[in-house]
């Protein structure tokens, strides 16, 4: 078992192996997941060690000691936080060995084909049909709100392959080829100006059987781990102390007295509270990741990111007046990166409506936590055992 002081040490032998300053930043990168130090709690070979994951952070220490480059976890946030642990359980050894190297260095970005404009909030409707042909898959429908397919070299997508089956049933998982001349990917431009989303259509695209994830029907099952660990990524984020929108209004507080009211003040201070419990919060949940794999729990903490984004952008816009309604840049952009932080107060008041629907929406994620961490009664869902073609659409 590798102990964070033996840790320390191979980092540090890598390092000199590798001098930062003085190598490619792509080959370091390569190098780093060669030697198990891209994510420690992987197994071998696949860019771990197979210790703790708690000892990750050993590592990270002390590469950002030596100014080490990372991989710009920002801009590839759905292929590390939510494809990787689903091939990491669900690929074969080819899948991994093929698809984790250049998803950890970033080299092939990924998004998520799953949401439908006809599935709405209910992901288990989804239409988009995929029919085996010989040895490979063919896939017709049209995916919504995916973030980054404009960046995206690889994308999870899951498609019904049997609709004579209940809808949670009959659903298939795949690694689709973004640059399949059968995939249309078109800009949705948002409330903020830019288009950070798309809308995805699918045209007689053909997936080869290799690059399916579990077992033909098993779609939802597989399905779940990504979205557990979505929510995770979303909600339970590392933050410091006034991370996140909670330091960007303190801190416009502390500089500006002039714009100080008393009702301000205690709504400012309840809010930072408020953050302060989910940061920890977070923490405690990232303890337990340790442990095992991300549970329902994760819903809970991507519900309240969502409201406390919202609240507090919009503590700010009020605390600015006049100020707060200014925004910047109005141009139609396509961003690699999601900035939440950076940007004006009138984006973020904006950007912060979305977060209760990427990742999950609320009213969903309000029936996770009821029944999957509280424990009440599942609500009466009249379609369960009805055969998918059967439903009303």
């Amino acid at each position: 078992m590798t102990d964070a002081e033996e840790l320390s040490s191979r980092t540090r032998e890598f390092l000199a192996a590798h001098p930062p300053a003085s190598t490619d930043r792509l080959d370091f990168l390569r190098a780093r997941f060669d030697a198990g130090l891209a994510w420690v709690h992987y197994p071998e070979g696949l860019g771990g060690l197979g210790a703790p994951r708690s000892l990750q952070a050993v590592v990270d220490a002390e590469l950002e000691a030596a100014g080490a480059p990372d991989n710009e976890p920002r801009r590839n946030g759905i292929g590390l936080g939510m494809a990787a642990p689903t091939i990491l359980k669900y690929g074969t050894d080819e899948q991994k060995q093929r698809f984790l190297k250049p998803l950890w260095t970033g080299e092939e970005v990924w998004c998520q084909l799953f949401s439908e404009p006809g599935a709405g909030s209910d992901l288990a409707a989804l239409g988009t049909r995929a029919v085996r042909e010989g040895d490979e898959w063919v896939v017709n429908g049209q995916k919504v709100w995916t973030s980054g397919a404009h960046n995206a070299r690889w994308a999870i997508l899951i498609a019904r392959t049997d609709p004579s089956l209940p809808k949670h049933a009959g659903i298939t998982y795949f690694a689709c080829d973004m640059t399949d001349p059968g995939v249309d990917v078109r800009p949705l431009r948002q409330i903020t100006g830019e288009a950070e989303f798309n809308e995805v259509f699918l045209t007689d695209v053909r997936i080869p059987d290799t690059d399916r994830l579990g077992e033909v029907g098993d779609g939802w099952r597989v399905a779940q781990t990504t979205l557990n660990n979505e929510r995770v990524a979303i909600g339970g984020m590392a933050l410091p102390r006034e991370g996140g929108m909670i330091g960007k209004v303190a801190k416009t507080w502390r500089e500006r007295p002039d714009l100080r009211t008393h009702d301000l003040h205690q709504r400012l201070l309840t809010l930072w509270v408020e953050a302060e419990v989910a940061r920890l919060t977070g923490e405690r949940l990232r303890q337990q990741l340790v442990a095992g794999q991300p549970g329902p729990e994760g819903a809970g903490m991507k519900l309240g990111f969502a409201r406390l984004n919202q609240v507090i952008s919009g503590l700010e816009v009020e605390l600015l007046g006049e100020e707060g309604l200014l925004y910047e840049d109005w141009t139609m952009r396509r961003p690699e990166l999601v900035d939440f932080t950076g940007r004006d107060a009138g984006y973020r008041y904006l950007r912060s409506k979305g977060n209760s629907i990427e990742g999950g929406t609320s009213e969903v994620l309000l029936n996770i936590v009821a029944e999957r961490v509280l424990g009440l009664p599942a609500e009466p869902r009249t379609d369960k055992d009805v055969a998918w073609k059967d439903l009303a659409r």
